[in-house]
């Protein structure tokens, strides 16, 4: 059995978070290596250590917002609205610090 960050089992087809950079995605593959578990990624196809991601309940799984439903169009208006909302942020050198 894997578990995540929180303790809860992981199994194929679940939906994970990796919570250093908030990718999200569903399960493809779980497996055990030198005694550390991992799980496969469908987003990135990426192998993720168990340790480090989240289960997802369904209400946490998010369709983005960019895309309209019914025709995978691209919602231009909504990626405008949100690069608005950005361009009033501010930066700040102080707020992180360096990884090594």
């Amino acid at each position: 059995m894997v578990f995540d960050a929180r303790g809860l089992e992981i199994t194929l087809d679940s939906h994970v978070r990796y919570v250093d950079t908030g990718t999200m995605g569903k399960v493809l593959d779980l497996k055990t290596q030198d005694g550390i578990d991992w799980v496969k990624i469908d987003k990135t196809e990426l192998w993720y250590r168990s340790n480090l991601v989240e289960l997802l309940d369904e209400k946490d799984i998010k369709k983005s917002s960019f895309y309209d439903e019914g025709d995978n169009e691209i919602d231009v208006e909504a990626m405008k609205e949100k690069a608005k909302s950005l361009e009033n942020m501010q930066m700040d050198s102080s707020v992180a610090e360096g990884g090594g």
